[in-house]
């Protein structure tokens, strides 16, 4: 069944400022309780006497109970999910003490001490405030807030009133009021309890970030005559920093004290020596760059060393920003025609001023290309930040000349000959690659290069700083070789195309004889001979790289005759199976088959001469097969008609 509750949430940690109930000023707060932070979702019972609740380690107490934990997300639907108050705004998520109220309205769910107050002395007491539940129906958050002496005499006494709910999600207000501590007290005691018993449910709340801070009349601080708040400087320029304070007179102290004080850089609070007025000067001349706060401290006099007794103005700050260093440089010493690249340190959003030997630029790493003589001397850049800081740098670029020289031309050589390239102008010389050089270092080397190489000089005068440089081709045409092919053959009456080639194309071909040739002045011609022949290919340089012959053979064949039929009966007519022209091949086998692929007939010989027998005896009248081999050619086959 589901119980009435009053909820409550409680963390309290360090405030440095707060808006409060009256416009007068505040010191840094002297409580400083915090549950903590951690990894686990609940961080443990507080210390005994702290509360007079039962601690219980769940997302939901129950009446009369509490837990400390980080976060209400799985407490169910009918509160907003939240995180601390401070957690929300920084990022740390510590624990915070949700409590259930108890049915009784004089049961307390946190009472602390706080000790060593500044008797007779006023206090800010703050709290900040949620309404957790989601609904407008349930009666909303009220708490009472009372400040005890220890025998638990009540100094003063503050009521929230009905803290309203919002429909976008938890919104966190602040709650605050003035005491102060009677005379001869430096001890009181906070207690908190509801105002009214828990509903169903009802006054459901987080509380977080109590705090305590002396509290006094209004000091308006600020810097300079017009009294702002904040200063900006350029580090290095004029920081002569006036602070001036007026402390109002309503809710004054009777013999009030000053004190400035100092922060650099978050380091905390120091005391600026002698700064003992409402009004102070300070000098940043020469103060390298941060962030410097400054305060004043008013309090009486009789307890003024107590920081507990003290209030503080708002924070004045000085800014000094720090000076670019733009650091110029460039790839000096560089050589006539190289490309000059100049670099400014900074950030993008910085501008930038280049001047120099007729030269200026706005942009931060400029360009000059092929730089001459008269590109040499100091380039200065001025850097100016966004925050308008200027600074400025200067770089001197050294830019050297080449030596006149002087390279031979590009020459032609046949190839295993040499030649000789020269260089002038210089006192050394380092000649790249030095494949082929019979020197890489000297003026004039013999070159002997295998292939078509382009040689690179580099000539140097005395500074060895910046070489002019020139270069040579060295073009290697190929002594001709003739190759007039493989030996052909051709049966008289048809063509063949000799197969020569040629090392170089830069030749002229001659064939000799011409006899049969389609051009004698090509490398490739087609050849009708009708006898066999031997043929000589001469191949000219026109590059003056010599001459080369080679010969070739042609083998000129008869057209064959093979007779289709024989009639081997004695009448002097077709009696034998001859084959006219045969006798033009040398290597020759000639065979005659039956049907069963029996050799009938052999010959090895270029005069074939078959009687129509087998073993001495007439064959019959039939169809016989034949093939011919004939100098390794193509063989032939056929059929021959043997008829009595």
């Amino acid at each position: 069944m589901f119980k009435p509750k009053l909820i409550y949430i409680l963390t309290i940690v360090f405030i440095l400022f707060n808006n409060h109930v009256f416009s007068q000023s505040l010191g840094d707060p002297i409580v400083n309780i915090d549950f903590g932070a951690g990894t686990a979702t609940y961080a443990g019972a507080l210390v005994a006497g702290t509360t007079s609740y039962t601690y219980v380690a769940q997302a939901f107490p129950n009446d009369g109970s509490y837990t400390v934990m980080k976060s209400t997300a799985s407490s169910g639907n009918v509160w907003w999910s939240t995180l601390d108050h401070t957690g929300s705004v920084t990022g740390t998520y510590g624990y915070m003490m949700v409590v259930n109220a108890s049915l009784s309205t004089t049961d307390y769910f946190y009472k602390t001490t706080v000790s060593n107050l500044c008797p007779n002395t006023a206090y800010e007491f703050g709290a900040w405030i949620v309404n957790l539940l989601r609904s407008s129906d349930n009666s909303p958050p009220n708490i009472t807030f009372t400040i005890e002496k220890t025998d638990g005499t009540i100094i003063q006494t503050y009521n929230t009133g009905q803290i309203s709910l919002t429909s976008s999600g938890p919104t966190w207000v602040k709650k605050s009021f003035n005491f102060s501590t009677p005379v001869g007290v430096t001890d009181i005691v906070l207690r908190m309890r509801n105002n009214s018993a828990g509903g169903a449910p009802a006054n459901d709340l987080a509380l977080d970030d109590i705090t305590f801070s002396p509290y006094g009349p209004t000091i308006a601080a600020g810097l300079g005559s017009a009294s702002s708040l904040t200063q900006t400087y350029c580090q290095g320029s004029s920081g002569i920093v006036n602070l001036n304070a007026s402390v109002s007179t309503a809710g004054g102290y009777t013999t009030p004290a000053f004190q400035w004080q100092r922060n650099v850089n978050g380091a905390g609070w120091t005391d600026i020596v002698g700064a003992t007025s409402p009004t102070a000067t300070v000098d940043l001349t020469g103060a390298p760059s941060g962030t410097y706060l400054y305060r004043l401290a008013v309090g009486e006099s009789a307890n003024f060393g107590n920081t507990k007794c003290r209030i503080v103005s708002s924070v004045l700050a000085v800014t000094i920003n720090p000076l670019p260093a733009p650091s110029p440089s460039g790839n000096t010493p560089l050589c006539v025609g190289e490309t000059l690249r100049l670099v400014a340190q900074g950030a993008s959003t910085s501008t930038y001023s280049w001047t120099g030997p007729n030269f200026s630029s706005s942009l931060q790493n400029p360009v000059i290309p092929n730089v001459i003589d008269a590109n040499a001397g100091t380039y200065t850049v001025s850097v100016k930040t966004v925050d308008g800081c200027t600074s400025s740098g200067s770089i001197t670029i050294a830019i050297g000349t080449r030596p006149a020289s002087s390279v031979s031309e590009s020459v032609a050589i046949c190839e295993g000959s040499n030649t000789t390239l020269t260089a002038s102008g210089g006192v050394k010389y380092v000649w790249t690659p030095a494949t082929g050089l019979s020197d890489a270092n000297i003026a004039s080397p013999i070159a002997t290069p295998l292939v078509t190489t382009t040689y690179t000089v580099n000539v140097y005068d005395e500074s060895s700083a910046c070489p002019a440089t020139g270069t040579v081709t060295v073009t290697v045409n190929k002594v001709p070789v003739a190759n007039a092919g493989a030996d052909k053959s051709l049966v008289v009456g048809n063509s063949v195309t000799l197969s020569a080639s040629s090392n170089e194309s830069n030749v002229v071909y001659n064939w000799s004889p011409i006899d049969f040739l389609s051009d004698p002045t090509v490398l490739n011609p087609v050849c009708t001979a009708t006898k066999s022949i031997t043929y000589t290919l001469t191949i000219t340089s026109l590059n003056g790289c010599g001459v080369s012959s080679d010969d070739m053979n042609v083998k000129v064949y008869n057209k064959l005759f093979i007779p289709s039929g024989i009639t081997p009966n004695g009448d002097g007519i077709n009696d034998t199976w001859n084959i006219p022209g045969l006798d033009s091949y040398s290597k020759v086998q000639v065979r005659v088959f039956n049907r069963y692929g029996t050799i009938l007939y052999e010959s090895s010989s270029n005069k074939v001469s078959w009687d129509g027998t087998f073993k001495g005896r007439l064959l019959p009248e039939s169809v016989y097969y034949y093939t011919i081999l004939l100098d390794n050619q193509k063989p032939l086959s056929g059929w021959v008609m043997l008829k009595l």
